[in-house]
C-alpha cells in the first residue's frame, strides 16, 4: 500500500502505531499538511454538546464532514442522536462502524442501496420529497420483503423534506409535502417519520434579513408537521423527528422549532427536534468562522482545530511567493487559505506573518502575495488558516493530529483516516 502523503516518507506502519507515545514534533512532518488540533476538537465538542443541552435540542451530526470514525464515535459519546450522511456509501460506512442510529438526508430511490438498507431499516431514516420516489422505494422494499426471511422485515422511516423556491431539493409547497406524507401513510415498507429541510441553501449570511428568511422557512415546516399531525399520519411510537440546522443557523432552528420538543410526550405525541450541524467539530478560520451563530449570541466560541502547512519552494519577485501545496491539498470552494504564520527554516516555532495574502491555486501551488520587505525565503513554511472542514478532510486519506497547534512546539500524537470511498 502507498504511504500517505501526511506521513514521512520513511515512516513504515510501526511509526505510526506508535505517534501517541513518541509523539514526534510537527517539523518532522512533509509539506503540504493539514493537521487537526485536538485541544480545539475537545473544546468544540464540549461546546456544542453545552449548547444543545441549554438550548433543548439534539443532534444528528453530518458525518460527511470528517468520515472519520474516531470523531464520530466521540459525537456519539457526546450526546449526539445518532451520525447524518448525504449518500449510500456513506450510509454503508455509518453501517459498517456501527452506528446505532443513521439519517441518510437525501432520498434513497436506488434499488441496489434500498435493499442494502432494508435489513437495517430499525436504525436507519431516510428522506423524500416526491411522490415518485416514495413509490419506488415502497416498490423495492416490498420486492425484496418477499424474498426475506419469515421475520417480519420493520418499516423503512422517512422524513418528508420542505424545501423553498429556489433553495435545493424539497417539496416547494406544504400542499405538496403533504402529498408525500399521504403517500407515505398509504405504503407497506414505509414509516412516516417526520418532517426534515435544510434551510442553509435559503441564505448566505448573517444579516437580519437572511435570518428572516431561515425563521419563515423554518415556520413552514411547522405548518407541515401540524398538518401531518392534524390529519393523522404518524405512525410509530417512537418520537417524531423534526430536523434541520446545518452549521450556519442553528440558533434560528432552536429558536423556531426547539419548543416543540416533547420526547416524553407530555403535550401529546413524543417530538424531537435533531440539529444536524458537522462543521462545528472543526470549524475553521472562514466561511464558518464568519458566520457561525456562537457569535450572534451566548453560548462560548469554537476554535479552528483545522490548518495548512506549506512550504515556500519559490520566490521569483520579490512581491511572491509560492509554496507547494495547491487545490489538491487545501480547500478553496469557500474562499482561498490565509497565510497566519510563518516557521522558519531549521526551526520549530512559528511567528505571525502579517501583510501576506493567497490570491490563486494551481493543483499544487499556491500564489501569495507578501510585502516586498518581508522577510520570507525558501525552505520557510506557512501556516494557513482555512475555510470549510468538508472539502478539507475529503482531501486527505490521513490527517495528523497535534496536540494543540497553538503550542511552541506542536507535537502529533495520532493520526486521524478518512474514508470517502
Amino acid at each position: 500500500m502507498l504511504a500517505s502523503k501526511a506521513m514521512p516518507l520513511a515512516y513504515a506502519e510501526e511509526d505510526i502505531a506508535a505517534l501517541p507515545e513518541r509523539r514526534p514534533p510537527l517539523t518532522a512532518f512533509p509539506t503540504p499538511l493539514v493537521t487537526v488540533s485536538e485541544a480545539a476538537v475537545q473544546h468544540n465538542l464540549a461546546t456544542m454538546a453545552a449548547w444543545c443541552a441549554s438550548a433543548g435540542v439534539g443532534i444528528a451530526p453530518h458525518g460527511k464532514t470528517t468520515m472519520n470514525r474516531e470523531l464520530w464515535q466521540r459525537q456519539l459519546d457526546a450526546g449526539a442522536w445518532g451520525i447524518t450522511v448525504a449518500t449510500p456509501w456513506q450510509l454503508s460506512v455509518a453501517v459498517e462502524w456501527g452506528v446505532p442510529r443513521i439519517m441518510l438526508a437525501n432520498a434513497l430511490v436506488q434499488p441496489d442501496a434500498l435493499r442494502y438498507a432494508a435489513p437495517h431499516a430499525e436504525r436507519v431514516l431516510v428522506w423524500a420529497d416526491s411522490v415518485r420516489a416514495v413509490q419506488i422505494m415502497d416498490a423495492v422494499l416490498a420486492e425484496t420483503a418477499e424474498h426475506a426471511a419469515p421475520a417480519a422485515q420493520p418499516r423503512l422511516g422517512v422524513l418528508i423534506e420542505l424545501g423553498a423556491p429556489g433553495g435545493r431539493t424539497g417539496a416547494r409547497t406544504v400542499e405538496d409535502a403533504l402529498d408525500v406524507a399521504k403517500e407515505v401513510a398509504a405504503s407497506t415498507g414505509l414509516r412516516l417519520a417526520g418532517v426534515a429541510g435544510y434551510e442553509g441553501a435559503l441564505a448566505h449570511d448573517g444579516s437580519d434579513a437572511a435570518l428572516a428568511v431561515v425563521r419563515s422557512y423554518l415556520q413552514r415546516m411547522l405548518a407541515l408537521h401540524d398538518a401531518i399531525e392534524g390529519a393523522g399520519l404518524y405512525q410509530g411510537d417512537a418520537p417524531t423527528i423534526l430536523t434541520a440546522g446545518g452549521s450556519a443557523y442553528f440558533d434560528v432552528v432552536a429558536e423556531v422549532l426547539a419548543p416543540r420538543r416533547d420526547l416524553a410526550g407530555e403535550r401529546g405525541m413524543p417530538v424531537d427536534v435533531l440539529l444536524r450541524s458537522g462543521a462545528y467539530i472543526t470549524h475553521d478560520d472562514g466561511f464558518y468562522s464568519g458566520i457561525t451563530p456562537l457569535r450572534r449570541g451566548p453560548g462560548g466560541e469554537f476554535r479552528s482545530a483545522i490548518h495548512g502547512w506549506a512550504t515556500v519552494v519559490s520566490r521569483p519577485e520579490p512581491w511572491l511567493v509560492l509554496v507547494d501545496a495547491g487545490k489538491r491539498d487545501f480547500p478553496y470552494d469557500e474562499g482561498l487559505p490565509v497565510p497566519q504564520a510563518l516557521r522558519r527554516f531549521g526551526e520549530h516555532t512559528v511567528t505571525p506573518f502579517a501583510g501576506a495574502v493567497a490570491t490563486a491555486m494551481n493543483d499544487q501551488h499556491t500564489f501569495v502575495r507578501v510585502p516586498e520587505s518581508a522577510v520570507v525565503e525558501v525552505g520557510d513554511v506557512i501556516r494557513f488558516g482555512l475555510s470549510h472542514p468538508c472539502t478539507t478532510f475529503d482531501k486527505w486519506r490521513a490527517l495528523p493530529v497535534v496536540d494543540d497547534v497553538t503550542a511552541e512546539t506542536p507535537q502529533v500524537i495520532g493520526l486521524l483516516e478518512t474514508a470517502f470511498g
